[in-house]
């Protein structure tokens, strides 16, 4: 490259960084006229990466609702998903993902009313979890649909427990709910 376009580009490249992205102001330092609670996070250097945030200084403690929807249910749709694709390692993967979320969700929730989270969950999944391990590893598709339907009506028997029985899972139908991924085992 010429010396002059190569200066030329440097100039740009670091005029570039110095140049504020248009929410930087508003995010560093609050809205006009009032003080934001809470603390800024350092600047990294790295665009998006935590310049000039201001967070809240009230912790977050998701619900049971934002738990299982935000977490548990992708989980046991990704399993079914890949169950039905015959894709066993990605399975394998989503089953172990699942059994660690519900663990999660025990230890953030303890209870919802009356209803202890850890021990509910663990005797409506633990045994359908353990038989959808066992269809992955034999690669029985079979198998593998009986056992989660088990875990999907297990999923509703917690529901009901917990006096929600407005929430009913079902094994995922249709189009999949993720677009952006290929559930087909990788050749």
């Amino acid at each position: 490259m010429n010396p002059l376009l190569r200066s030329i580009a440097l100039a740009a490249f670091v005029a570039a960084l110095s140049i504020p992205r248009p929410g930087d102001a508003q995010q560093s330092g609050g809205m006009p006229g009032m003080r934001m609670p809470g603390t800024s996070r350092p600047s990294t250097g790295m665009p998006g990466m935590g310049m000039g945030e201001t967070l809240s200084a009230v912790p977050y403690h998701p619900g049971l609702g934002e738990l299982m929807t935000a977490f548990v249910q992708p989980r046991h749709i990704k399993l079914g998903l890949a169950g039905a694709a015959h894709n066993w390692a990605y399975a394998a993967y989503e089953l172990d993902e699942l059994r660690e979320t519900f663990d999660d969700v025990g230890r953030l929730v303890l209870k919802h009313g009356s209803l202890e989270i850890a021990p509910a969950t663990a005797a409506t999944v633990r045994r359908p979890l353990a038989a959808l391990d066992r269809a992955i590893r034999e690669r029985d598709s079979a198998a593998f649909a009986v056992s989660y339907a088990q875990l999907t009506a297990g999923c509703n028997a917690c529901h009901q427990s917990a006096g929600h029985p407005m929430i009913v899972i079902r094994s995922p139908t249709g189009t999949a709910p993720f677009p952006d991924q290929d559930f087909q085992p990788q050749k």
